[in-house]
């Protein structure tokens, strides 16, 4: 009794599938919703309906969107590109009342298609040509803020590769990586193929593409003509994009580099085992092979003329005695304050020009923000600017200790001269040693002052102390090592004695002089 109970609540579902699809023109999915059934149910019974009919097709049934098919089509014809949200918009004010998923669904099938352009495979001879690119991988060192970029050279013809990877594509690093790539191939071609960066183009119309003339410098240097390809044509330089992909693909899955160094390190040991010694898969042909039996000996060579690679920026001199670039900030002398100096660097180093005058050089830093500061810089601030010795003492009071550095500590917040204060110090240092002074200092702070006068009567009145003068030095062993004995004045007195006139009283005991 249960299978025939079954049976028929599955036939009085296929009729209910049926009245609601054909009499009440309702959809899969409104007969589905209603009904509790899946749509591929649904479909099922009704596909089964049609097959029975003689497998015919329904015509199909009329939608909200068949009273306006003219009105999309004519808004089709005068903007082909006008996406469906626009084409929604302009048919609701004519009474449109369906949704946007139905009037998508006609677009797509609507809209004209453009016309797939045909291109050509572009053949190369030996040493013609080289293409170049740059490929971005991010933040890809642990702890350096900066993106990584692959820098890539293919040969057109041998598909022989140079890849480096770097953190800056300026044109100082851009020249470098140039100069590396070109003395790996062992030579130039004829014509280099660029996209258009930065450091290549300063601009490109279909009229005219203006080069950056540091750019044709160095191609004229290197006796190679540059050529750059147009916009949006990565068709163009497909023998260096296929290698990107490439390195993507095979090299950079898995490689986890501790540096940059690390990463040059591995990517040149994978340039040279495995990309330039696995057969090609578009010309089935080894690529160093092919480039050292068929292609080196063409390549023209580079000269021996040298060409400046570094970055070059000119930079101010701010209050703080710095000078930025590239993100990072660099020490010069003080007396550089608000001039205008030249800052010259490579991949390591970082040098300051006034003139032609290199006044400092710091090791580069790849990070950002940081400070990077001279000793040197920091001391002649600090004997330019007194006040600013908190944390420093003079030389000749190096010996006060920690006792002077808390001196001047309180002393630079007050409105005395620090000047003169480090001079009158300094001699009281001279006389009494550094010691005495040192103890006085203390002494007078326990008081709750400061000043070198109240230093000075610790040291002469309350002390009772003497000057005595360091011997002075005049920095030649030779002449430190001399010593005088006192010498004999009583002699003096008996030449005075034999040259007074014998009529003259002889001069009182209290200022005989000498020899009382």
């Amino acid at each position: 009794m249960s299978g025939v109970g079954d049976k028929k609540e599955a036939s009085d579902r296929f009729a209910e599938v049926l009245k609601l699809s054909f009499v009440d023109s309702l959809g899969i999915r409104a007969i589905a919703r209603r009904l509790h059934l899946s749509r591929q149910t649904v479909r099922r019974f009704l596909e089964g309906e049609r097959r029975k009919r003689g497998g015919q097709p329904d015509a199909p049934r009329p939608t909200l969107l068949h009273a306006y098919e003219g009105a999309v089509r004519q808004m089709l014809s005068d903007t082909p590109e006008m996406r469906a949200p626009a084409v929604l918009e302009r048919l609701r004010p004519l009474g449109y009342r369906g949704g946007i998923t139905i009037l998508r669904d006609r677009l797509r099938q609507l809209r004209p298609h453009a016309e797939r352009e045909p291109y050509l495979t572009l053949d190369f001879a030996p040493g013609a040509a080289v293409q170049v690119d740059w490929a971005d991988f991010g933040f890809a060192l642990p702890g350096c803020p900066r993106r990584v970029s692959a820098f890539v050279m293919a040969l057109c013809y041998s598909r022989m590769l140079y890849v480096e990877f770097v953190v800056s594509q300026a044109m100082g690093s851009f020249l470098r990586c140039m100069e590396r790539g070109l003395r790996f191939f062992g030579g130039t071609t004829k014509v280099d193929i660029f996209d258009n960066m930065k450091t290549v183009v300063l601009s490109h119309t279909p009229v005219a593409t203006v080069f950056n003339p540091r750019f044709l410098e160095y191609a004229r240097t290197r006796h190679f003509a540059g050529v750059a390809c147009n916009v949006g044509r990565g068709n163009e330089k497909g023998r260096v994009e296929r290698p990107i992909g490439f390195i993507r693909e095979r090299f950079w899955p898995g490689c986890r580099p501790t540096d940059l160094l690390d990463l040059n390190v591995k990517a040149t040991t994978w340039r040279d085992t495995f990309a330039n010694n696995r057969v090609h898969e578009v010309t089935g042909k080894v690529p160093s092979l092919v480039f050292t039996n068929e292609e080196r000996q063409l390549l023209r060579p580079m000269g021996e003329a040298s060409f400046d690679t570094d970055d070059v920026e000119s930079a101010g001199v701010t209050k703080s005695f710095r000078v930025r670039f590239d993100r990072c900030t660099y020490s010069v002398p003080p007396q550089l304050v608000g001039q205008s100096v030249v800052v010259r660097a490579n991949d390591d180093a970082v040098a300051i020009f006034l003139g032609p005058k290199q006044v400092a050089i710091h090791r580069r830093s790849w990070e950002i923000g940081r400070d990077i500061e001279h000793p040197a810089h920091r001391e002649a601030a600090l004997a330019k600017k007194p006040r600013a010795i908190a944390g420093a003492l003079p030389p000749g009071l190096v010996g006060l200790g920690d006792v002077g550095v808390d001196y001047f500590k309180v002393l630079a917040a007050g409105s005395r001269s620090v000047h003169r204060e480090i001079v009158r110090l300094t001699f009281l240092v001279e006389l009494f040693g550094e010691t005495a002074t040192s103890t006085a200092v203390a002494e007078v702070m326990h008081t709750g002052h400061v000043g070198a006068e109240y230093v000075e009567y610790v040291l002469r009145h309350k002390r009772g102390l003497a000057p005595q003068a360091a011997p002075l030095r005049l920095g030649d062993p030779e002449l430190d090592a001399i010593s005088f004995s006192e010498p004999d004045l009583s002699r003096y007195d008996q030449i005075a004695e034999r040259t007074r006139d014998p009529g003259q009283p002889p001069p009182p005991a209290d200022v005989a002089g000498p020899s009382s």
